[in-house]
């Protein structure tokens, strides 16, 4: 009885760790993720929800992105833009558990405050300076920030909502690095007030204690029909 009950623990033991993991590791060499998924014939391995290239058929250009050097458009409400390197841009990361971005600022824009649910983000500022921030889970929602300048570095932890804040008169650029091929993002306040469908307007008004014509008009800006 004892014995059944320790291996039974064990087993439960190894879910849970291998559930944590962000990405699993790779088993081969490399696992190209097919883009074009009418050619999943050429492949019954199917891994982290990509089918994967016959090795025998893989090139260069798989392992390759261009353009990082490239400005984004900042020219939106929020003054940001994210140049995302993931596995559905670059297919050659599939399964190797990480990927990264460009992210433009104009002018005190920002990245509003949104979170990873699967990856670590590690930002390096290359121009200009950023102010930049986590909140820690219930119950503590402890604020951690940072006033970040020319190659400084910060570390959000993986699906805690952060946000990055150009504090400059001039444009600013940063770097992340993410500990998955497909880290995810979940834009709070699109997600909150943005929903498709929307999310019940009495709830918000509870939730976030404001007045129901408030979560409206918020509903109706971040809405799909802006």
């Amino acid at each position: 009885m004892t014995k059944a009950y320790i291996v039974t623990v064990a087993l439960f033991a190894l879910a849970f760790s291998l559930a944590s993991a962000s990405d699993p590791d790779p088993l081969q060499d490399f696992c190209v993720a097919l883009k074009d998924y009418s050619d999943y014939s050429k492949s019954s391995v199917f891994i982290n929800g990509k089918f994967c290239k016959d090795p025998k058929l893989v090139k260069p250009e798989d392992f390759f992105f261009k353009g990082l050097n490239i400005a984004g458009n900042t020219d939106n409400k929020v003054g940001s833009n994210v140049t995302t390197v993931n596995v559905d841009t670059l297919p050659g990361l599939n399964t190797l558990g990480i990927s990264l971005a460009r992210i433009d600022f104009a002018p005190y824009g920002e990245n509003p405050p949104h979170t990873h649910p699967r990856g670590t983000e590690i930002l390096v500022v290359l121009e200009g300076t950023l102010f930049v921030g986590f909140v820690t889970s219930n119950p503590d929602n402890r604020l951690f920030t940072k006033t970040l300048k020319k190659g400084d570095v910060f570390v959000f932890p993986v699906g805690l909502i952060h946000f990055q804040f150009n504090v400059g008169k001039t444009n600013a650029i940063a770097i992340s690095g993410l500990s998955s091929q497909n880290a995810g993002v979940i834009t709070i306040a699109d997600a909150v007030f943005g929903s498709n469908p929307p999310i019940n307007s009495n709830v918000l008004t509870k939730a976030f204690q404001l007045d129901k014509n408030v979560v409206e008009e918020l509903q109706k800006e971040f809405g799909v029909e802006k």
